[in-house]
């Protein structure tokens, strides 16, 4: 009988084929976070965290409040940068967002990000990484010191010069940090993110217009937060990614498959102990083959096309939508998004998804932010649908992003 730990016994879901490797090292990496106590240290995810241009951080928030449910809820002034915290709910991930003051702020990420076309337009533009839970932030610092892995150092920016956080150095396989603290995040104010301030009213204008029109259109309620996060690797790091994101949290991989007709993979971990909207889905999106044989093997690579004009990153941040419909018989992702469309939010293409008389999921991309580079997908999980996504709806939207990511190609010295 093959040997097992309570995070294998887990239903591995799926058809993509993994290495032996891969198979012999995520046992290996279950059993030791179980035996070091790193899966009892690690909990939730408490925050997303995202950098904007400077000057950009009050669109950003006027976008995400016409399209979440998440609300702006304080400012804080640091030394370099403006932090703005946006909440739904105190059990779900808070959204971090990161402002340079500095116009001419250039950090780690700029450095990343100026070696790819698209990515070179905004080079401070990032999506940074999560913050989990941890009973004892020291204690998980120094067993994942001790397992190799490195953390940031305090100049990178207030945020990670901050006692009650601790970031790793940015991931060699997805340019993703993750973040941990031992605090609810409840007092921000004791958390010394910066001088607190208020918006001005004409500041604030944009931003309350954005609410006040979530309101008219009766999408308030609606959308609830965070249901998974996607990030894009390349071919040759997917499996890498997965084991790295494993050892450092307390997720498990719930399974992949392979969307052979869009030549990828989509790869899922999960944490054990919450749903998704307490603590969202972790995915990993790669081509099944290297771009460099794609005119052999004659198939498509909008993912990789994806990782060659930005860089590894986050690709999309996907928002639950309520099951049920309107009282015309409307899915109610079909109502929010239609009149998002009204309100001059673009997407990618249709929604994707029946949601008749039987468990589905109805699902679909926006385009590109221009503040953040992150796509907004919502998704309907209709009658209870238990599984994460249709094998149908992933080829289709992974069809449709690739046409936004085939947008510019072109090296950033051309």
């Amino acid at each position: 009988m093959a040997p097992t730990t309570p995070l294998a016994d887990h239903q591995r879901h799926g058809d993509k084929q993994n290495s032996p490797f891969f198979e012999e090292y995520l046992y290996k990496i279950y059993t030791r976070k179980e035996a070091s106590g790193l899966q009892q240290l690690v909990g939730e995810m408490r925050a997303v965290v995202i950098q904007v241009e400077p000057g950009e951080a009050l669109q950003y928030i006027a976008e995400m409040t016409l399209m979440s449910s998440h609300r702006l809820l304080r400012c804080y002034r640091g030394a370099s940068h403006n932090v703005f915290i946006m909440r739904v709910s105190d059990t779900q991930p808070d959204f971090f967002i990161l402002e340079p003051r500095d116009t001419a702020y250039s950090g780690k990420f700029a450095g990343i990000n100026k070696g790819f076309a698209r990515a070179s337009e905004k080079p401070n533009v990032k999506y940074i990484g999560e913050l989990y839970y941890t009973k004892d932030l020291s204690e998980t610092v120094g067993l994942l010191k001790a397992e190799e892995f490195r953390f940031t150092t305090p100049k990178f920016n207030q945020l990670m010069a901050n006692e009650h956080f601790a970031f790793t150095e940015i991931s060699y396989y997805t340019n993703n940090m993750v973040g941990y603290t031992s605090t609810d995040l409840l007092d921000l104010d004791a958390l010394g993110l910066g001088e607190p301030f208020t918006l001005t009213e004409a500041e604030l204008e944009p931003i309350t217009k954005a609410a006040h029109a979530q309101q008219m259109l009766e999408i308030t309620g609606l959308v609830k937060g965070l249901d998974h996060l996607a990030t894009r690797v390349l071919s040759g790091d997917r499996e890498h990614a997965i084991l790295e994101f494993a050892s450092l949290t307390n997720y498990y991989f719930w399974g992949a498959y392979s969307i052979d007709e869009q030549n990828s993979s989509t790869n899922i971990c999960r944490n054990p102990d919450s749903g998704e909207l307490e603590s969202p889905a972790k995915v990993f999106t790669a081509n099944n083959t290297p771009y460099y044989v794609n005119s052999i093997v004659g198939r498509p690579s909008p993912t990789e096309n994806f990782v060659r004009n930005f860089g590894r990153r986050m690709h999309h941040m996907a928002l639950a939508v309520n099951d049920g419909a309107r009282p015309d018989g409307t899915k109610n992702i079909d109502y929010v998004v239609g009149n998002l469309e009204d309100n001059g939010i673009p997407f990618l293409a249709k929604i994707f998804g029946e949601c008749k008389d039987i468990p589905d999921l109805k699902q679909i991309f926006s385009k590109t932010s221009p503040y953040s580079f992150l796509i907004t997908e919502y998704v309907q999980r209709c009658h209870n649908f238990q599984g994460f996504f249709t094998r149908g709806n992933v080829a289709a939207l992974t069809h449709a992003a690739g046409l936004d990511a085939e947008l510019k190609k072109a090296s950033p010295s051309d």
